[in-house]
C-alpha cells in the first residue's frame, strides 16, 4: 500500500519562503521515479487544484499562479517530493496536499483524477 506523509508547513509572512517534503512508501525500488507525484492544495471554500507536479522525465510542471515562485524536485533514492515555494503570497494559504499515483507518467499531471494516493496534508498560511 502507497503512503505518503508530508512536512513543512507553517506560517510565514508574504515575500516569505517555505519548503514542503513528501515521504512515500510502498513503491519498489526503482519504481518510484516512473510515475506521476504531485503537490495539491485546497483553500477553504475553494476546489483542489494542482500546483506542481513530476513525471518519469524528471520536468517539472506548474499551474500559472506559483511559476517562477515554486519550484518542485524528487529524490527518487529517498522517495521523496519538495516543494520550494518563495515570494510566498496571501493567496497561496491553503492546506498542502503530496499525491502519487502507479501509472507510468511521463510528464506529470496536475489532473486530480488522476491521483489514487494523497497524504494527510499540511497547513500553509501566508500572512500579509
Amino acid at each position: 500500500e502507497v503512503q505518503l506523509v508530508e512536512s513543512g508547513g507553517g506560517q510565514v509572512m508574504a515575500g516569505g519562503s517555505l519548503r514542503l517534503s513528501c515521504v512515500a512508501s510502498g513503491y519498489a525500488d526503482g519504481e518510484y521515479s516512473d510515475y506521476c507525484r504531485a503537490w495539491f492544495r485546497q483553500a477553504p471554500g475553494k476546489e483542489r487544484e494542482g500546483v506542481a507536479s513530476i513525471g518519469a522525465n524528471g520536468l517539472p510542471i506548474y499551474a500559472d499562479s506559483v511559476k517562477g515562485r515554486f519550484t518542485a524536485s524528487s529524490d527518487s533514492g529517498n522517495r521523496t517530493l519538495y516543494l520550494e515555494m518563495n515570494n510566498m503570497e496571501p493567496g497561496d494559504s491553503a492546506i498542502y496536499y503530496c499525491t502519487a499515483n502507479r501509472l507510468y507518467c511521463h510528464g506529470g499531471s496536475l489532473w486530480i483524477r488522476d491521483y489514487p494516493f494523497w497524504g494527510q496534508g499540511t497547513q500553509v498560511t501566508v500572512s500579509s
